[in-house]
């Protein structure tokens, strides 16, 4: 008997005379797959690996690997068919497409997220730019001449109804502006621009250095987490003098955040520019109506930055001078303090639509209740299905692969047969007006329901005491390590929860092991 199952049972369907079928698309694109999507969408390009020896047809690399019917990938980790409850319904974009397009794909692309602590995305891997460009988003160039270049690849969808994502474009102009700093300019700013950037009406990268291929904004700031204040107040400075009339909503995002452009365009619609609103993931500490988390951005409308670059910046009782590394709890201060309204960005579910951590981490979290997040966030929330809007919009702490692997999963990768309609836009309101506050309901599930007791209703919008952290999206886990030192019994949860941790590292390093292993082997 052979190890090789799948060789000796083609063997066997060649003596039976049982033909092996041709499963591409018609467009010779992949629809069955050996490894997760990553490993496709950005593969090993040595000539010498088994796998172009191996391979039937001639296939290529980045969009063109994969069909958007795409059927099978391997290597799923088991933690993400938990994850399967929420992606039946998750992330689509307001011009497109299913409940069920998501739900196929980001359960395949969750997966990579163990893997990427391994296998990570530096300069090594050779990937493709998807151009910045008004007018077209599929247009692949090689931005890199020192690396081996991508062909110009075109993958379009002609038959895709994307009229409504169209009008929105026009009618909900957004600059996105990104900071970042010259260390991460390759190492992930540039992902950004090849994903879901360029889905921006203006693009900007705001750095202390000199990049022509993102290109970036030279601030006059040092980098580090101290200047992080005086950087979001130079680059708005920069985006009222040069873009003010260029835009009507203004998008802060990190370079490690993932932004679905069109879902912020649609929860954006329905407000005039002119009203004092700025929208996030809201946090309840330190300032009365709430402040936006960095990491997942924040949005300001056209009178916001007014408002806070001629109002607020140059006045010390507004703004605070200087520089401090919590940005996002200065801004949050400083817009109350000009009567910059602190918007709700839920849905009307009232499910949360921009985050500060990975969509893993909100669909199966950490459920202790002295858990820091619980404590900050401003609404009452829940887990599995009810966590997360179907109109998400922006996710925290994605690394450069799983861009690209989201962006597949979102913008092409779809099931057969399956078309949901996009929502009606609603009514245009007039200036200072708001939409009343979201009915919470539960999700479509037999898992989930607002009174299940997974919920947590101790979440209230009071005010609450807490110390307050050097930063809250970059040192989560100093604020986590000060607050075990006030619980009864920390030593031993330490204790008890680093052993838990060394296990699943030693087994998830084994499992690294064995896959690399078996990437690198030319065995059957």
């Amino acid at each position: 008997m052979g190890d090789a199952e799948d060789v000796e049972l083609g063997i066997c369907m060649k003596i039976l005379n049982i033909t092996t079928g041709d499963s591409r698309d018609h467009n010779g694109r992949g629809r069955m797959f050996p490894f997760v999507p990553e490993k496709h969408l950005i593969p090993n390009r040595s000539p010498d690996f088994w796998y172009w020896q191996y391979i039937f047809y001639n296939t290529d690399d980045g969009l063109e690997c994969c069909s958007d019917n795409a059927i099978s990938f391997h290597y799923v980790t088991p933690r993400m068919i938990m994850v399967i409850p929420y992606l039946k319904s998750q992330v689509n974009p307001s011009k497109k497409r299913t409940f069920f397009t998501l739900m196929t794909g980001l359960i395949i692309g969750f997966c990579v997220a163990q893997l990427i602590s391994y296998f990570t995305l530096y300069e090594g891997i050779k990937s493709f730019s998807l151009q910045v460009d008004r007018d077209s988003h599929s247009h692949i160039n090689a931005i890199d001449a020192r690396k081996p270049t991508f062909p110009e690849i075109i993958h379009e969808h002609p038959y895709d109804n994307s009229s409504v994502a169209d009008q929105l474009k026009k009618e909900v102009r957004i600059l996105c502006w990104v900071m970042t700093n010259p260390t991460n300019h390759k190492i992930k700013a540039r992902h950004v621009k090849r994903t879901w950037g360029k889905r921006c009406n203006i693009l900007l990268f705001m750095s202390s250095g000199e990049d022509d291929e993102l290109p970036t904004v030279k601030l006059d700031v040092g980098e580090g987490r101290p200047n992080l204040w005086r950087k979001v107040k130079e680059a708005f400075k920069y985006v009222y003098k040069h873009h003010y009339n260029d835009a009507d909503w203004f998008y802060k995002a990190d370079d490690d955040t993932y932004a679905v452009i069109e879902n912020l365009r649609y929860m954006l619609y329905p407000y005039n520019p002119e009203t004092p609103v700025h929208f996030g993931f809201k946090f309840k500490p330190f300032v009365k109506q709430g402040y936006m988390s960095g990491g997942s951005g924040y949005v300001l409308s056209r009178e916001a930055v007014r408002r806070f670059v001629v109002e607020g910046i140059p006045n010390p009782k507004m703004c605070l001078p200087g520089t401090v590394v919590n940005e996002d709890v200065e801004i949050g201060k400083c817009m109350e303090n000009l009567n910059v309204t602190a918007g709700d960005s839920r849905d009307y579910n009232g499910r949360g639509r921009m985050f500060p951590f990975i969509p893993e981490h909100h669909l199966i979290p950490n459920k202790d209740p002295n858990y820091w997040y619980w404590k900050y966030m401003f609404y009452n929330t829940d887990d599995g299905l009810d966590c997360c809007s179907d109109n998400a919009i922006s996710f925290h702490y994605v690394a450069p692969g799983m861009m690209y692997v989201m962006d597949y999963l979102i913008y092409h990768l779809k099931p057969y047969g399956i078309v949901r309609e996009p929502h009606r836009l609603p009514a245009k309101l007039k200036i200072g007006e708001f939409l009343p506050p979201p009915v919470e309901e539960p999700a479509n599930s037999n898992e989930d329901s607002k009174d299940d007791e997974d919920r947590l209703n101790k979440t209230t919008t009071d005010v609450v005491k807490v110390s307050e952290p050097d930063s809250r999206e970059v040192s989560s886990r100093e604020v986590d390590s000060e607050k075990n030192k006030t619980v009864p019994n920390a030593k031993k949860k330490i204790q008890e929860q680093s052993r838990l941790a060394a296990k699943l590292l030693k087994q998830l390093k084994r499992e690294a092991r064995e896959l690399e292993d078996y990437y690198d082997s030319d065995e059957d």
